[in-house]
């Protein structure tokens, strides 16, 4: 993992399994179901467990209250000291939670590099039971807005030759045939923003789900145009994949103007006078 510009901020299976019980540490995993699987077999000792609709309004909108984040961290018995360890079934999520952390000031979060469909690949020790700690009293920083654009720059940004939009949903999102993996309600218009270039986040793992190598991320990237001296605007649906892209992106292969759209597609086809693309 030395190759990548900021490897610290990765771990593997091994690192993780020699710190189950390290009180420094944090394990959270986080399920992207809307009511999770509390009763599953194959938790990694010690996690705690976040449903999205933890992170999220009702509205899908990311929930960005300080006190909503602090509430969260506290109850799961994080300081402002401690080394947060993301995982889920999805192998984005990590780096969401690495993104939403930093947005709030978090300094030491780590993403395991092959997420939980390694660790189970590999045979390691896994658990029917969800872990509870101490309360503790987290103090967030007001978010660093410097992490996100917001959706009138992003209008603004349409074909400007320095600048990248950058669409990593599901092809079948992009071309407007789904809207959040399901046909387009009344409310909501299909298909993506002008002259955005779709790369589908999961193009950045191979099939053991750990990360491909700066190599093959860079030429990922580059053959497509996005270069590091241009400034990066990656969306999705509601902000989580693409703020996965931010940390691949940014803290992988090093790139230094990437702000997470988390507005994203879940904004944008609300939005009656920007144009949409299929």
């Amino acid at each position: 993992m030395t190759n990548y510009a900021y490897p610290e901020v990765l771990i593997d299976t091994q690192w993780l399994a020699e710190h189950l019980d390290d009180s420094k540490v944090r394990i959270v995993e986080v399920e992207t179901s809307p009511q999770p699987d509390k009763n599953t077999h194959s938790h990694i000792p010690g996690a705690v467990l976040w449903s999205i609709t933890d992170l999220l309004l009702p509205s899908l909108q990311i929930n960005f209250e300080v006190n909503a984040i602090e509430k969260l961290l506290s109850q799961s018995g994080i300081t402002n000291e401690t080394t947060v360890v993301p995982y889920g079934s999805d192998p984005g999520i990590g780096g969401f939670i690495f993104w939403l952390l930093k947005l709030f000031g978090h300094q030491d979060i780590r993403v395991l590099n092959g997420g939980h469909q390694k660790w189970m690949s590999e045979g390691r020790p896994v658990t029917a039971e969800l872990s509870n700690f101490a309360p503790t009293e987290y103090r967030a920083k007001p978010i660093d807005q410097n992490l996100r654009v917001l959706h009138g720059e992003v209008q603004l940004s349409i074909a400007r030759p320095d600048t990248v939009i950058l669409d990593v949903r599901t092809i079948q999102e992009y071309q407007g045939e789904h809207f959040l993996m399901k046909p387009p309600e009344v409310s909501e218009r299909a298909g993506h923003i002008p002259s955005s270039i779709h790369i589908e986040h999961i193009l950045t793992v191979n099939e053991d789900g750990t990360f491909k190598s700066f190599d093959e991320l860079q030429m990922l990237y580059s053959s497509h145009g996005i270069i590091s001296d241009r400034e990066v605007f990656p969306y999705c649906a509601v902000g989580g994949r693409s703020g996965y892209i931010w940390f691949v992106l940014k803290y992988l292969l090093g790139y230094p103007k990437v702000r997470n759209y988390d507005g994203s597609w879940n904004e944008w086809s609300r939005l009656p006078n920007v144009p949409i693309e299929k």
